[in-house]
């Protein structure tokens, strides 16, 4: 079946910037949100933001504009992360809930790529 993966990730030290991009393996055919998620060691996965079918975004408050969703159509979407802190150091997920194809089979509901992992230092 299609699979989620992620790029991107890296470390950095805080004040710098990354941008994580996800993409599929196979296609999509229409989805409802998409997005990122994150899991710092220790704690529970966290959504980060997420974009909806009508291009509305949704930020967790910790990112307080940092951070910026976009996508390129049901292509490909990008989470641009600036001013980093340590406090963002996580394993970054990209997220979709949707129907994905590949080799003319369909996949339906919650898609999870495997992470990327971001690493923010003082």
């Amino acid at each position: 079946q299609a699979q989620l993966l992620e790029s991107g990730g890296g470390a950095v030290k805080a004040g710098g910037s990354l941008r994580l991009s996800c993409g599929t393996s196979g296609s999509i055919s229409e989805f409802s949100k998409m997005g990122w998620y994150r899991q710092a060691a220790g704690k529970e996965r966290e959504l980060v933001a997420d974009i909806d079918n009508l291009s509305r975004r949704n930020y967790a408050s910790f990112v307080k504009g940092r951070f910026f969703i976009s996508n390129d159509g049901m292509k490909r979407w990008f989470l641009q992360m600036n001013n980093l802190e340590p406090g963002d150091t996580a394993e970054y997920y990209c997220y979709l809930r949707g129907t994905m194809w590949l080799n003319s089979q369909p996949t339906v509901g919650d898609h999870w790529g495997p992470g990327t992992q971001v690493t923010v230092s003082p």
